[in-house]
């Protein structure tokens, strides 16, 4: 029983040390000054604590996202700029704690927000907010290609007239099985809807259900699809809410089974909810909200995909925009735009509730963040 004991503490020490070691966390900051850091990269320790070892200077990356094989990070850059964008490459090696500028591309419209890799690697779809637009690009080896095809909403607009006076695609999402990509429009009301056709040049294809219609003056922000691949989950920004959906795999479908709010009841209006992401496990829904919350609403996840409320956690800053998960839901790493603060809560996975742990960082106006194991 002695040497048993001693081989599982052994094993668990391995398996701590190797999670220290091969834990990165990425984050993009609104520098406003494309001399100074735009992009960090950090390890994530066992016990949530951050470390710095790298970093890269580029203007207001907005959103970052990484390869199916996690060798290259692509970014959303030269953001909150007028006539201006940029989809920007990156090779990252692990083993060097390197990360290489390769090349950028213009987004096809102001102000991207949003980036998705398609599962082969080869194609990559971004949101563009501000002109309400979205493109494609094909990838070789991490480089970007010029984009191969371009969509404006010009003429469309719904019914909040300060914010939604045109389209604003807010983001671009593949959907399970990466033949489907979903666009959420703020501006519109919409989750746009394309076939994903990796057999065409163009692979940005009509859907037999172009998009689905939310609540009018709802604000379709973030979206994301449960891990079993039959429902998904769309967070709202202008009216705070959450909206269920099941999702049809055949051809695309949406079809609402549940709208709930992301607000506690002493919150009327002034709505910011951001950013929306499911805990590895299945078991829980977490969603950012900004304004005068500033906290992450906690839903448990019913059999059926119904949401639960249980509660509201304090985000330690001011305006959480995007947040994480790390791959073993151990940890939700937040970052709060306007306090310039990151801070890492570790997450019980019984109860779903957070609780701050390691050190928070200083970053100016931190974006976006993803998390990523590397082996």
């Amino acid at each position: 029983m002695a040497k048993k004991a001693v081989i599982f503490i052994l094993s668990l020490m391995i398996s701590v040390h190797l999670y220290a070691q091969n834990n990165y966390v990425f984050i993009g900051s609104y520098n406003l000054d494309n001399t100074q850091e735009g992009i960090y990269v950090y390890q994530l320790t066992s016990k949530g604590a951050l470390k710095k070892i790298t970093s890269a200077k580029i203007h207001n990356p907005s959103f970052l996202n990484l390869s199916p094989d996690g060798k290259f990070l692509y970014a959303c850059t030269n953001t909150k700029t007028p006539n201006a964008g940029n989809i920007s490459s990156y090779e990252f090696d692990a083993k060097q704690k390197t990360l290489t500028f390769i090349n950028s591309q213009r987004s096809g419209g102001e102000n991207p927000v949003y980036l998705s890799v398609h599962k082969s690697g080869k194609w990559l779809v971004n949101a563009n907010y501000t002109e309400g637009s979205a493109s494609v690009y094909s990838l070789e080896n991490g480089k970007i290609s010029p984009y191969i095809q371009n969509f404006q909403y010009t003429t469309e607009h719904s019914i909040d007239p300060k914010r939604q006076e045109r389209s604003h695609v807010h983001s671009s999402v593949f959907s399970p099985k990466n033949d489907y990509v979903f666009m959420p429009d703020l501006g519109t009301d919409k989750i746009r809807c394309y076939q994903f056709d990796i057999s065409q040049k163009q692979p940005l294809q009509a859907a037999q259900y172009p998009f689905t219609k939310t609540v009018a003056g709802s604000g379709p922000r973030h979206f994301t699809f449960h891990p079993n691949g039959k429902l998904a989950y769309c967070i709202e920004e202008l009216s705070g809410t959450v909206s269920v959906y099941a999702y049809d795999n055949d051809n695309g479908k949406l079809d609402s089974i549940q709208r709930i709010e992301t607000h506690s009841s002493q919150y009327v209006d002034g709505f910011g909810s951001a950013d929306i992401h499911i805990s590895p496990d299945s078991r829980f829904l977490y969603a950012s909200n900004r304004g005068k919350e500033n906290n992450i609403a906690i839903f448990s996840i019913e059999n059926n995909g119904i949401l639960k409320n249980i509660d509201y956690q304090s985000t330690l800053g001011e305006h959480p925009r995007m947040f994480g998960i790390d791959p073993k839901g151990k940890f939700v790493i937040v970052a709060n735009q306007i306090s310039g603060n990151v801070v890492v809560f570790k997450r019980n996975a019984k109860t779903g509730l957070l609780k701050k742990v390691g050190n928070s960082i200083k970053i100016t106006e931190p974006s976006c963040v993803q998390i990523r194991q590397y082996k």
